[in-house]
């Protein structure tokens, strides 16, 4: 009963910024439990392709696609290209993301701030626009915040957090439009999560422990089972929620 209610077999899901990190993790599990697998990346081909050939490896199926998430153009390409390779999109995980820190008062230049937000927000937002056009009855869509979004612990990072603040309120206001056809649409709050972004070793690493009850950074595949359980039919009632994988940081 409980292989039924988690399995993904004959799903196609796509999960966005896949090349490393907590994506690669996302389409590693999703593939395990019998989803095919397409993954995209910006500049990361090699990585890309060392992901698919890992799930092929291991018996899954996956493929590789490049697109730019701040472009919303090449968004809605990357979404009608899955479905065209694999006849349908059922799953989106929206995972890809970048992370800029700056003052509000000193920062002059703000290029990379707009792009944040192009990122950030505006590909979840194409994402779930294009997706939600052809998914049917049963789709899942899941996108990645940040603990950060529920308490900033710092200065500097106001902008990060306005984008995933965003993200997880659009994310209810899709979930009442979107539940109707038998669509969920849900976030996960990420907190510390050991990665070569954010590895538990480096310069701010001490205070992210401190900041968690657990006092230690997650794994990658401890996120990628939270987004395994929303995108599979175990969780067929969870809808419009903002669901935390933080250790306490935001308890």
């Amino acid at each position: 009963m409980a292989q039924h209610i988690f399995s993904l077999e004959g799903k196609i899901a796509l999960v966005t910024g896949a090349s490393r990190g907590i994506g690669a993790a996302v389409a590693r599990q999703l593939a395990e439990l019998g989803a095919t697998v397409a993954i995209s990346y910006t500049a990361s081909a090699d990585k890309a392709q060392q992901v698919v050939d890992a799930i092929v490896a291991a018996g899954g199926k996956a493929a590789a696609f490049q697109a730019d998430q701040a472009d919303e153009a090449q968004v809605a390409k990357l979404i009608d290209g899955v479905a065209a390779k694999f006849g349908k999109l059922d799953i989106l995980v929206n995972n890809a993301g970048v992370f800029e820190t700056g003052s509000i008062i000193d920062s002059v230049d703000t290029s990379r701030f707009d792009r944040q937000i192009a990122i950030n927000y505006g590909g979840v937002v194409a994402g779930i626009r294009a997706a939600s056009r052809i998914m049917g009855e049963g789709g899942r869509i899941v996108s990645m915040s940040s603990g950060l979004a529920a308490l900033a612990g710092g200065p500097g990072m106001a902008d990060y957090i306005a984008t995933k603040s965003a993200v997880e309120g659009y994310t209810k206001g899709a979930a009442r439009e979107l539940g109707p056809r038998g669509i969920t649409v849900n976030v996960i709050r990420v907190g510390s999560v050991n990665t070569d972004m954010n590895p538990e070793d480096g310069p701010f690493s001490a205070w992210q422990k401190g900041a968690n009850a657990l006092g230690r950074f997650a794994r990658a595949d401890e996120i990628a089972a939270l987004a395994a359980f929303l995108v599979s039919p175990a969780a067929s009632f969870v809808n419009g929620a903002v669901l935390s994988a933080d250790a306490g940081y935001s308890a």
